[in-house]
């Protein structure tokens, strides 16, 4: 008996889909774009950036993509399945397979020309750097 994650809008955005695609009102250039799963995030803001932690236990650095393009940060990837004859003899399997996707807008006081990415221990860090000229600064006041 296998074990499937319950994801009660999945139905409901896949249909949505197919209808714009059958309607031919999709006005992406891309093609569709499904997920298995998508990674936990964690955005903070500090004075110089922007740091995005995203956890990937057991994928592989080779098969994590990330992009930038009009403001948009996409990460993508895999983690790998298993063989079938591994698989036999499980009696439970939790852990997600397959692809994930995850898109993020980001403010225009981003730096996209000097983002930077590593992944260890299982954990995505992107750093995305603030433009120099959007840092604030205080004006004294004469008087």
């Amino acid at each position: 008996m296998a074990l499937m994650r319950y994801e009660p809008w999945s139905l409901l955005n896949q249909l949505s889909r197919e209808l714009e695609r059958m309607q031919g009102s999709d006005q992406r250039e891309e093609p569709a774009i499904t997920a298995d799963w998508s990674p936990a995030v964690d955005i903070r803001e500090e004075s110089d950036g922007y740091v995005l932690h995203a956890d990937l236990p057991g994928v592989d650095p080779k098969d994590i993509e990330v992009h930038m393009e009009s403001g948009v940060l996409t990460i993508r990837g895999e983690r790998r399945h298993e063989s079938k004859e591994e698989r036999e003899n499980y009696k439970r399997i939790e852990r997600v397979r397959g692809t994930f996707f995850r898109r993020f807008s980001l403010p225009d006081t981003a730096d996209s020309d000097n983002i930077s990415a590593r992944c260890q221990n299982g954990v995505l860090e992107v750093r995305i750097p603030k433009h120099a000229q959007v840092q604030p600064r205080r004006i004294t006041v004469e008087g």
